[in-house]
């Protein structure tokens, strides 16, 4: 009953044709070895088309080499540092999409899968193993792939939740012992650490958190030590709970879905976190389909979104997948969650950024970079937040809004902004400027 096919990884990777369209499992826990072995096989397949999510690679990825460009075709809902470069060039390219809609191409086959390729736990007595750290697209992959190949990785933790398939299902396994790709949580910085402060005042006991991934949510969750009986829906799980979990800040105690329990899609940290993971009934992990629905989203109480951005124009429009015409990443959940806790009964959504970029360019805009792509719109923006201060853009017209994001501004672009504002808003903005109505 148990029985899997184990192999060699040149023998598994001869189950992938010419003409495939093959998913490779993201987060930290990419399928290395069996990606290294397809590219071995990149001078005789052509037109493979490479799926891929959020991920955060130890390398750029072997299938992108120009010898391969016609072999494959690399085609990311989240684009990562394993094939930004790549896609950047214009060898490959990306599928705009909210990541928690992408489940949906792959079931109602708009976007097919013939192959999966996936990093799994050892398994347990009943013959299953588990993908870890990466339920989000894998369990919508895994379920419509005509092939599923595995990676069995003692390394790999075994989650509860979506992401466990039995042995029998898979059509080829190999034995891998590779340890996850690790992210170690960043000390913040001073400006990071006022931003966190921000936000944790504006976060009341018993709320729901939804934290995205980087320094400033990791500021954010240093700063909510003193907080009491918090949940956890989120779709990025960092090394940042760590400590609200066990000090018992994090309880989910006053959660209305899956209450009692951490809810998550993915998780990316260090190996700590992932020995955290390992058989914790208490951590859920669940097909981003489910985690990203803003309708479960919204069933907690008092749901706090908590995400980073790359620019912001001074409507409100937020940029958070590209610079200029470049794809830097994607859209993840940000609109999601944003939208969720609009919702949710007391929610607030919050995004954070330092105001000026580590050249000390100016990321308060009067309007976004030629080509920047709108991930949250200026009708769903909330609290905004930089080094500077907070505001909240709910119910203010363009030119109020013009005048709270100037003040998040670093002093020496807030003249300038003032111009552009008056140019664009006239009269109505000038008004502001004077006093005549606040």
């Amino acid at each position: 009953m148990n029985r899997v096919k184990f192999v060699s990884p040149d023998e598994a990777v001869r189950l992938i044709e010419s003409g495939d369209h093959v998913y490779l499992q993201g987060s930290t826990s990419i399928p290395e070895v069996l990606v290294e072995a397809l590219a071995a096989r990149g001078h005789e397949l052509r037109d493979v088309t490479v799926y891929s999510g959020f991920a955060v690679a130890r390398r750029p990825s072997p299938l992108c080499r120009p010898e391969f460009r016609d072999s494959f075709l690399i085609d990311s809902f989240f684009v990562s540092n394993a094939f930004r470069k790549w896609i950047a060039d214009g060898y490959g390219t990306m599928t705009p999409r909210f990541l928690g809609e992408v489940p949906e191409l792959f079931r109602d086959g708009t976007c097919r899968v013939d192959v999966a390729l996936i990093n799994c736990s050892l398994p347990d007595a009943e013959g299953y193993v588990s993908f870890g750290v990466s339920a989000d697209l894998a369990t919508a992959a895994v379920e419509c792939a005509d092939r599923v190949i595995a990676q069995i990785n003692p390394h790999v933790p075994f989650t509860p939740g979506d992401a466990v398939i039995h042995l029998s299902r898979l059509a080829a396994a190999v034995s891998v012992d590779e340890p996850l790709v690790e992210v170690p949580t960043a000390a913040p910085t001073d400006a990071e650490i006022k931003i966190g402060n921000f936000i944790a005042e504006q976060i009341p006991d018993g709320a729901t958190l939804q934290i995205g991934v980087g320094g400033i949510p990791n500021a954010v969750i240093r700063a909510l030590q003193g907080h009491r009986h918090l949940g956890l829906h989120t779709e990025a799980m960092t090394d940042g709970v760590l400590p609200l979990l066990e000090s018992g800040v994090i309880d989910n105690s006053l959660k209305t879905v899956m209450p009692g329990k951490s809810v998550a899609s993915l998780a990316l940290g260090s190996r700590a976190l992932y020995d955290f993971l390992d058989h914790n009934d208490d951590v859920i992990f669940k097909d981003v389909a489910w985690t990203n629905n803003p309708y479960t989203i919204a069933q907690n109480p008092k749901v706090m979104s908590i995400n980073s951005c790359l620019e912001i124009d001074l409507t409100g429009q937020v940029c958070a997948d590209s610079i200029g015409r470049t794809i830097y990443s994607g859209v993840g959940g940000q609109h999601d969650f944003v939208y969720g806790s609009s919702r949710s009964e007391g929610g607030k959504s919050f995004l954070a950024m330092l105001s000026t970029t580590s050249r000390g360019v100016n990321k308060i805009k009067p309007v976004l970079t030629e080509g920047a792509g709108v991930v949250t719109t200026r009708f769903q923006t909330n609290y905004v937040v930089t080094e500077n201060g907070i505001v909240n853009l709910r119910g203010k017209n363009l030119a109020e809004r013009a005048r709270l994001m100037i003040s998040l501004a670093a002093p020496q672009f807030r003249e300038e902004l003032e111009r552009e504002a008056f140019q664009r808003f006239g009269h109505a903005y000038g008004r502001l400027m004077h006093g005549s109505f606040i």
